[in-house]
């Protein structure tokens, strides 16, 4: 019997290109894929599906039907914390196809199946950093295929890449979990989009436009981190003036008191808030990496929280899969 491990990593999303329906394209997501924290699943044949987990289960029920085998048994072994801005959804639901898939001696294809196990819908990054890690820019969506509503499942392909960038190895993105609710999610995170998009400020997109060719892809191309951490600031301020209404601000609590905290450090930089939070990040490198974790520790306790801070080099590659008789 074949067994099959997989492990990918964390990603951070830093924001999206427009969330106006009066531009061409619509979200066009960016984030970079990290080494840790990660999620590790490990997959064997069955006659059914076997799995004590309720959601990862439920990935594999998906999984077994995409790829049109009986059944697998799907055991976790590293977890990534759910809904605080990680990408644990995708992640996870992707580790498990892959694993599935080598398992049963299958390709996994999983930029091709993302859509069936319910996941690239908006953001491709979380596939692209799977699939390949490293920074990511990607298309987003034609806007005429969508309203306020996203398309019928099935009827939208992952957004393809348009940049990648692989970071300096020496380079490390600190990453701050608070102890707090976590970020929205589901049917939640669905309506909240939903009023984001029915109102979102075109003049935005067009500046972020700017930001994105003129400064964040340079920066990334040529491994400045000051530039480059810059121009992240920049994008996810412009992409929280969009969000202020749904969550409070342009960060969300309790990211947003994290955040104004290491902003008073002058290492990291690049600090933002991941997706709809409460992770927080910014970006320093080796040299540095002990100042920007005594930062972030400081941040936590002049705001009276608990959390778990992270230093994490940038993926250079996607996920690992390995599977028995590999070598």
């Amino acid at each position: 019997m074949t067994t099959a491990t997989v492990s990918a990593g964390a990603r951070l999303h830093v924001g999206f290109q427009n969330l106006s329906l009066a531009r061409r394209r619509l979200y066009g997501g960016i984030g970079v894929g990290l080494e840790q924290p990660r999620v590790t699943v490990t997959a064997a044949p069955a006659a059914e599906i076997e799995c004590d987990d309720p959601l990862v289960r439920e990935y594999a029920a998906r999984a077994a039907d995409v790829l049109e085998v009986p059944g697998v048994a799907v055991t976790v072994e590293d977890r990534l914390p759910r809904h605080v801005g990680l990408g644990s959804g995708t992640q996870i639901a992707l580790s498990v196809l892959a694993a599935t898939a080598r398992a049963h001696g299958l390709e996994p294809r999983v930029r091709e199946r993302a859509p069936a196990m319910g996941r690239g819908g908006r953001s491709g990054v979380g596939v692209a950093t799977f699939e390949d890690g490293g920074f990511v820019v990607d298309a987003g969506h034609p806007t005429n295929r969508f309203t306020t509503e996203p398309p019928a499942e099935g009827d939208w392909a992952v957004p393809p890449v348009v940049a990648r960038h692989e970071l300096p190895a020496d380079w490390r993105f600190l990453v701050v979990v608070p102890d707090a609710d976590p970020g929205r999610s589901g049917d939640d995170e669905d309506a909240s989009m939903r009023a984001v998009v029915e109102r979102a400020d075109p003049a935005v997109a067009d500046e972020l436009a700017g930001v994105v060719t003129r400064k964040l892809l340079p920066a990334a191309a040529e491994g400045r981190l000051e530039a480059f951490g810059a121009a992240v600031a920049e994008i996810g301020r412009k992409n929280g003036a969009w969000y202020a209404d749904a969550q409070g601000g342009v960060f969300r609590p309790p990211a947003g008191a994290i955040v104004e905290s290491l902003e008073e450090y002058t290492i990291p930089t690049g600090v933002g808030q991941s997706s709809w939070g409460p992770v927080v990040y910014g970006v320093t490198d080796t040299d540095h990496a002990d100042e920007a974790d005594a930062a972030a520790r400081d941040a936590l306790a002049d705001n009276g929280l608990e959390g778990r801070v992270i230093l994490s080099a940038p993926s250079s590659s996607g996920a690992r899969i390995r599977a028995d008789g590999d070598r």
